[in-house]
């Protein structure tokens, strides 16, 4: 049980919080419990620190932002169902970046997965978001799958990244919101132009 009260939004009988480092410990549970998607963009299970590390892990030097979050998905029981990192404002106002997207294995399936990002969407658009990006690791197809479904397009790929055991390729992505257009993003955005 996160040790968050307030909630940052409500979407469909789950409630998304602010997790604090003392949930850390949760965190780090929930990671283990739920280890397939490490496996699959890491080449193994989460590792002790893995919590922490969402916790405390910093940007490149020179990337600015506003802010970085990590928001615990709870459900009526409020046990932690998914989590989400996010940042604000990521090298350019209105570019609101989603590190980890990680919903619990034995809800997805469910539709739970698109309630939630439907209910980050909507609370990072009144914090000012005008387009949200990601990075998804190529072959992770159900992440691949449900990006798309999602809105999100393909801008470019990074290859050679290095991650855990592997070294994958990673699609960049982004989604425009309420009018908004991708040549306003990559004008901003130009390390993600396709050429660049």
């Amino acid at each position: 049980m996160p040790s968050a009260t307030s909630s940052v939004f409500e979407a469909q009988g789950f409630r998304c919080v602010e997790l604090q480092p003392e949930d850390i410990p949760e965190l780090q549970v929930f990671f283990e419990a739920n280890p397939a998607y490490f496996i699959a963009v890491n080449g193994e299970p989460p590792r002790p620190e893995e919590a922490h590390e969402e916790f405390y892990s910093e940007l490149p030097a020179g990337m600015s932002f506003t802010k970085q979050w990590v928001v615990g998905f709870v459900d009526a029981a409020n046990a932690l169902v998914g989590i989400a990192g996010v940042i604000s404002d990521l090298m350019a106002a209105g570019v609101w970046h989603i590190g980890l997207f990680l919903v619990a294995t034995d809800r997805h399936g469910s539709g739970d997965a698109q309630t939630l990002m439907r209910g980050l969407e909507a609370w990072a658009l009144r914090g000012g978001a005008r387009w949200l990006r990601l990075g998804v690791v190529q072959g992770n197809a159900r992440a691949e799958r449900f990006w798309l479904r999602q809105g999100f397009v393909d801008l470019k790929l990074r290859e050679g990244m290095p991650m855990g055991r592997l070294v994958n390729t990673v699609r960049v992505m982004a989604k425009p919101l309420e009018g908004n257009t991708l040549a306003e993003y990559l004008g901003l955005m130009p390390r993600d132009r396709p050429a660049a």
